[in-house]
């Protein structure tokens, strides 16, 4: 097998997922914490990869495919969220969102 082996693909996925809980927990606008979000779904999408190319199979890497379809439509949904309270001139700050309740 060339390359790094699965240690290297979990690591540097472990190290990416901390990265996005940290960006969740301690940002408070809604735009850092959608990237954060999506950090750490990159970071899932590498472990599943990681083991697909250790097991030999193609089966994580459709499975990956599927999350970041799904995470594209988070990120359109997000942003325009994003968009309508900036417009709407609420505060953009994730504690203080509560004037979206209706």
């Amino acid at each position: 097998m060339n390359g790094p082996g699965i240690p290297w693909y979990l690591a540097i996925s472990a190290i990416l997922f901390s990265t996005g809980i940290a960006g969740v927990l301690l940002r408070r606008s809604p735009l850092i914490v959608l990237l954060s979000l999506e950090i750490m779904l990159n970071a899932a999408n590498l472990a599943l990869i990681g083991f697909s190319r250790q097991l030999g199979d193609g089966d994580g890497q459709i499975f990956a495919l599927s999350v970041m379809a799904v995470a594209a439509s988070e990120v359109v949904v997000g942003l325009g969220l994003i968009v309508a309270m900036s417009r709407s001139s609420l505060d953009l700050d994730v504690d203080k969102l509560t004037e979206l309740r209706g």
